[in-house]
């Protein structure tokens, strides 16, 4: 897999710019079979803009619109899985989301998400409304978080419940708190034994400081500083398997902690409960797709 931690591109370039970057990325690692960019990498605009919100909404298409073709295209004619960052959708009813991507070799869009915590009151987008997993053959499954959720376990959480092996996380952080951010891609690993990929926008703009952690939250990847670069690592997802099975550090197993024979737990801030039977995660479906 490929991360490219790189400056933004403007809303208003054309997306064949991109494409030709990728292209000339894929040439130098060819063996790339995950291509992954920042939150927002083709929707830049000024964050000190009085018109930021117009600028978004100029720059948002529907999901099939021009933009999605170009991209569904690009991916197919690369032979990989991509994920080009989110971008500005415009949605049925004219809403304006934040949405991560995934294309398949084959140039369909296999897959996307709608980020549920936008930055609040500075991001415009109206919330999703669902966490979203997607199967990616001879690699497993794979689901999708966006920059801010990653300050809600929750939603990485129920990802790993959803038999996420794999969390990628395209991150647009241009405030100081990056540092936070790479405690929590971490712990978010440790908690739910899965790999996490947290990839932000290069300077002079974003903070930089991508980073691969491994389902024992070790740090296999990280670049260590805003400056553009790329993390690529070769990630064996029987890891998830082993570290489940015999605990991390060979010690915690956290989805072997109920029995069937326990007794509910209440959750009152979700008016819902832990059901000790249905706590096990999915079993990703090598037959999908």
């Amino acid at each position: 897999m490929t991360l490219v931690q790189e400056t933004q591109h403007a809303a208003t370039a054309p997306t064949a710019e991109f494409a030709a970057g990728a292209e000339a990325l894929l040439a130098e690692h060819p063996r790339t079979r995950l291509l992954v960019y920042p939150e927002l990498h083709l929707c830049g605009v000024e964050d000190s803009a009085v018109e930021k919100t117009a600028q978004l909404q100029d720059a948002a298409e529907p999901l099939h619109g021009p933009r999605g073709k170009l991209l569904a295209e690009l991916a197919g004619d690369l032979g990989v899985w991509l994920v080009p960052g989110s971008v500005c959708e415009r949605g049925e009813n004219g809403e304006l989301f934040n949405t991560a991507l995934a294309y398949s070799p084959r140039g369909e869009l296999a897959a996307w998400y709608r980020k549920v915590f936008p930055w609040r009151p500075y991001e415009p987008y109206v919330p999703g409304d669902r966490f979203v997993v997607c199967d990616v053959p001879g690699i497993g499954r794979i689901g999708f978080s966006i920059c801010y959720d990653s300050w809600f376990p929750e939603v990485a959480r129920h990802l790993a419940w959803m038999g996420a092996e794999v969390i990628v996380n395209p991150v647009r952080t241009t405030t100081g708190d990056r540092a936070q951010e790479l405690v929590l891609a971490r712990a978010h690993a440790i908690a739910n034994q899965v790999f996490v990929l947290s990839v932000n926008t290069a300077g002079p703009l974003g903070a930089g400081r991508s980073l691969i952690a491994d389902p024992e939250g070790h740090v296999r990847a990280e670049a260590p500083g805003a400056e553009p670069t790329t993390l690529t690592d070769v990630v064996d997802l029987d890891d998830v398997t082993r570290v489940r099975d015999f605990g991390t550090a060979g010690l915690n197993r956290m989805w072997a902690q109920f029995t069937d024979a326990d007794a509910p737990i209440d959750l009152p801030l979700y008016q819902g409960r832990i059901d000790p039977r249905h706590w096990n995660p999915a079993t990703p479906d090598p037959t999908a797709f």
